[in-house]
C-alpha cells in the first residue's frame, strides 16, 4: 500500500481520492509497529535457524551483506529488546480508518 502511494504520488487514475497528510500521518504511525513485527519475525528465523543447527556463517548469508559477528550481535539485540506491545495508544482508532480507505486489504 505504501508503496504503491510513492510510485505513483504524481499520477491518479480516475476516482482515485489524493494521498493528503492525514493518510502520510497515518501510515507514519503505522512504521514502529511494523518494524517491530519484523523485529519479531526475524528474531523468531534466528532462533530457528539455530536451533536447527545453522552456524552464524550461515545465517549471515542467508540476512545479506554482513559477517558471522555481525548476525550474532544483531541477535542479541533484538532478543534482547523483547517484543514491544503492538497495542500502543498511537494505533488506537486507526483500524476503522484504515478499513474504510480505498484499497484497504491490499
Amino acid at each position: 500500500m505504501i508503496s504503491s502511494w510513492h510510485s505513483r504520488a504524481a499520477q491518479l487514475d480516475d476516482g482515485e481520492p489524493e494521498v493528503d497528510r492525514a493518510d502520510i500521518t497515518v501510515a507514519l504511525s503505522l512504521v514502529p509497529l511494523v518494524r517491530g513485527e519484523m523485529d519479531e519475525l526475524e528474531t523468531g528465523l534466528l532462533q530457528m535457524a539455530r536451533g536447527r543447527g545453522m552456524t552464524w556463517q550461515e545465517i549471515a548469508f542467508g540476512l545479506g551483506p554482513g559477517t558471522p559477528q555481525a548476525a550474532g550481535q544483531r541477535y542479541e539485540r533484538l532478543a534482547s529488546r523483547g517484543t514491544p506491545d503492538a497495542e500502543g495508544p498511537e494505533q488506537e482508532g486507526f483500524g476503522p480508518w484504515l478499513a474504510r480507505r480505498p484499497g484497504a486489504g491490499l
